[in-house]
């Protein structure tokens, strides 16, 4: 039975790792939501919204691929969208014990949703958005790891941010 899925992260910023769970995905759920969290631990370069435009322009020619913004656990969003499954990305080994461990909470939160790991391509398997950040921030060239659209988010905030021109 193909259903609704979905793929959370902070997405700060998408990735080309990201891109190809989310091609992949799309291709075995019937509908997959790519929802980007508003709360994050995490320290972020970009803003909800300007998170939220960014994977949009990198989804715009997947039509079964919606982006969406959620503020709440994980489950509960997945369950107010009628999503049956969690897409998980593992793109290293020491990926797996937090994600691991997040996956049982959910399992204990929710047995009525899955979660279901999937590795990028190995060809991006090594890239991830703080990467790119540290890449990006000293002048490195990214466009190898981000989508165009991403690439040029990230150079302008870095030049903004610099002062450069």
């Amino acid at each position: 039975m193909r259903s609704t899925a979905i793929y959370a992260g902070t997405f700060d910023p998408l990735t080309f790792g990201h891109l190809d769970l989310i091609e992949r995905s799309a291709q075995i759920f019937e509908k997959l939501i790519l929802a980007v969290a508003i709360s994050t631990p995490k320290q972020v370069l970009f803003t909800i919204e300007e998170r939220v435009a960014m994977a949009k322009a990198a989804v715009a020619g997947l039509p079964n691929v919606e982006v969406d913004s959620f503020d709440c656990l994980l489950v509960e969003y997945a369950r107010r969208r009628g999503a049956k499954v969690l897409i998980r990305g593992l793109s290293a080994f020491s990926d797996f014990e937090s994600e691991f461990q997040m996956a049982l909470i959910n399992r204990k939160l929710a047995p009525e949703i899955e979660t279901l790991f999937m590795m990028p391509k190995e060809t991006h398997s090594y890239v991830s958005s703080s990467t790119v950040k540290q890449v990006a921030a000293l002048g490195g060239d990214i466009s190898g790891f981000v989508p165009p659209v991403v690439e040029r988010a990230v150079r302008a905030r870095f030049t903004t941010r610099s002062g450069a021109r």
